[in-house]
């Protein structure tokens, strides 16, 4: 019995683990107030065993001057709009920027792909909060719809299909931020 019990409790963090990786998800766990960040969307996997032919990534309030990475095999997209708010950045008033990055090819089912860009992680964007950018991955037939963002006091491992998200943590005493 002792040894069922060993086995349950090590197969409980990799069923916990692999349920994870299903999911969209950052390899960055933390971006910094004030500062540019880069961020990395991972794709497990694409839409039952058909193969991913788009990447979308929402660009939400805060983050801005966003510039995606450009993708060998993939075409590149940028939908620009005005923010809510305006920023200064480097001396000059934003008033709008990238509101969402398309990447357009094909990943087949079997395989793993990121998709990178980077942004500004403005003071809108509190500390200690975690920022939430709604991906969605498109299929010949079907999607998979990164897009639930957890209301407050929710756990996003209680979503069926949670919004990828980072921490915003603060710059460090000696960082670009100060």
């Amino acid at each position: 019995m002792k040894h069922i019990l060993a086995l349950a409790t090590l197969a409980l963090p990799l069923a916990i683990g692999s349920q994870a990786l299903a999911h969209a998800t950052f390899a960055e766990g933390e971006v910094v107030q004030g500062e540019t960040a880069r961020l990395t969307l991972r794709v497990p996997h694409g839409c039952g065993d058909e193969a991913t032919l788009k990447v979308r990534i929402q660009i939400p309030e805060g983050l801005i001057a966003a510039q995606p990475m450009v993708k060998a095999g993939w075409e590149l997209e940028t939908v620009t709009g005005p923010y809510e708010n305006s920023y200064e950045l480097y001396g000059r008033t934003l008033t709008e920027g990238v509101r969402e990055i398309i990447w357009s090819g094909e990943l087949p089912d079997a395989f793993y792909d990121e998709f990178v860009f980077r942004a500004r992680v403005t003071d809108r964007l509190p500390v200690g909060e975690m920022v939430y950018l709604p991906a969605i991955q498109e299929c010949a037939n079907g999607a998979e719809r990164w897009i639930e963002i957890p209301a407050a006091g929710q756990d996003s491992h209680d979503l069926e299909d949670p919004a990828p998200g980072v921490m915003v943590v603060p710059a460090s005493a000696g960082g670009h931020g100060h």
